[in-house]
């Protein structure tokens, strides 16, 4: 079986990005990655309809798969799911991004080398780096973001910049060290408590430059409950970790 990157996209209720986000993902990973790709949609039984699109999309690409999950329980345990998934089947390279256009596909190449020709053992798309930025979001969501990466920085004592950013690509030598089951988080504090274990582990992770768009179509799954849990899990990481 061929050493593939597989691109992870957790879905709930994208039905207006979902076929949007895979064929421009398509597109990127077939030149990046001429010998082979894998697409993952990773649905949690969407009522708008999403799983049946991703399906259809599936059928018509032999490069997109769909894994239907029975139960919505958060961002972390969809893409646990579909990291899973996707080193059962070989995969040497995992990504995660959001199906929502937050994260410009076009990125997916320059992540990609960040890991498989840089050197990197994590490539993070960072927004709070020389390079990066925000647009379309307002104060308010700027300083909980801004805040939230800084609180975990000081917290975990990382040099890491965007402990919150959900755009990432992992050598499966990275998954496979940080023990996925025993993830709890989910949601910013999953992708904070992933970076930190992979720093934890010895791995080396480099930040790469990306504008972050906020969303055009469909509704934000952020939510003050979400910010909570990072704030109050996190300095359960340290103690974890020491």
């Amino acid at each position: 079986m061929p050493a593939l990157p597989w691109l992870v996209l957790p879905t709930f209720n994208e039905a207006e990005n979902v076929e949007r986000i895979v064929l421009a993902a398509h597109a990127v990973l077939s030149a990046c990655a001429p010998d082979g790709f894998r697409i993952l949609v990773v649905d949690d039984s969407s009522p708008d309809g999403t799983g049946a699109i991703a399906d259809r999309l599936a059928a018509a690409h032999a490069e997109v798969e769909v894994l239907h999950r029975t139960e919505r329980d958060g961002l972390g345990p969809a893409y646990l799911a579909g990291f899973a998934h996707a080193l059962e089947r070989g995969a040497a390279y995992v990504f995660e991004m959001d199906a929502d256009f937050s994260h410009a596909p076009a990125d997916l190449a320059r992540l990609l080398a960040a890991v498989r020709d840089g050197g990197a053992d994590v490539a993070l798309g960072s927004r709070y780096v020389p390079g990066g930025s925000v647009t379309d979001w307002g104060l308010v969501r700027k300083v909980v973001s801004r805040g939230g990466s800084w609180y975990a920085r000081r917290v975990l004592g990382l040099a890491v910049r965007d402990l919150t950013g959900g755009f990432k690509c992992f050598r499966r030598e990275v998954l496979e060290a940080i023990d996925l089951p025993t993830v709890r988080s989910h949601g910013y504090a999953f992708q904070v408590e992933l970076t930190y274990r992979a720093v934890q582990q010895g791995f080396t992770v480099t930040e790469v430059p990306i504008v972050f768009r906020d969303r055009e179509l469909g509704q934000s799954k952020m939510s003050p409950t979400i910010a909570v849990e990072a704030m109050w899990l996190v300095p359960q990481l340290r103690r974890r970790g020491r």
